[in-house]
């Protein structure tokens, strides 16, 4: 189902809540002797909306009119909206043990024998507002991984190289 919000974010305000700057969070991971990825699960569907803009939302089916009652997608401020609530609830974590892009979470740990700790830090606070995480794109303890593009180790980073198919054949006659 596809909902065009096209007349909504027209009459919202802009909100000019900053998205961390990627080079510097990928650079902070870097040195790490374990990391775990996470991704949150569906993202943005996880913040409830405020009840007086719920009707904001409204769609009309068969069988009547209905209002999302979570952030649905598409929305002008959503990426704005979901990085100010994961900046909120691992506040205590940022630039230390942990990094966050709007939906995307990397525990990273100095040292091997901290990491089962800073993992636990990690999913205090993820239980406590009660945010789910995607397992199957999650990694836990490991050595290296994907990052916003990047794969990051302890030696540091690289881009992930873009795969493709080129051929160089000619279609022109043999001589």
């Amino acid at each position: 189902m596809c909902i065009d919000f096209t007349d909504l974010n027209r009459a919202c305000p802009k909100d000019s809540y900053p998205l961390p700057k990627i080079d510097k969070l990928v650079d902070s991971t870097a040195g790490h002797e374990l990391l775990s990825f996470m991704d949150a699960f569906s993202g943005y569907h996880q913040i409830s909306l405020a009840a007086e803009d719920q009707e904001k939302t409204s769609f009309v089916v068969d069988t009547g009119l209905y209002c999302y009652t979570m952030m649905p997608f598409g929305l002008k401020n959503a990426g704005a909206t979901c990085q100010r609530l994961v900046n909120k609830v691992f506040e205590p974590l940022i630039g230390k043990t942990m990094e966050v892009y709007v939906d995307d979470m990397i525990t990273k740990s100095v040292e091997e024998n901290d990491h089962a700790q800073d993992l636990e830090e990690t999913f205090k606070l993820l239980r406590a507002y009660v945010m789910k995480l995607n397992p199957k794109k999650c990694s836990f303890g490991v050595k290296s991984g994907k990052f916003l593009g990047y794969m990051i180790d302890q030696r540091g980073i690289e881009p992930i190289p873009i795969r493709y198919k080129q051929s160089f054949e000619c279609d022109r006659p043999q001589t």
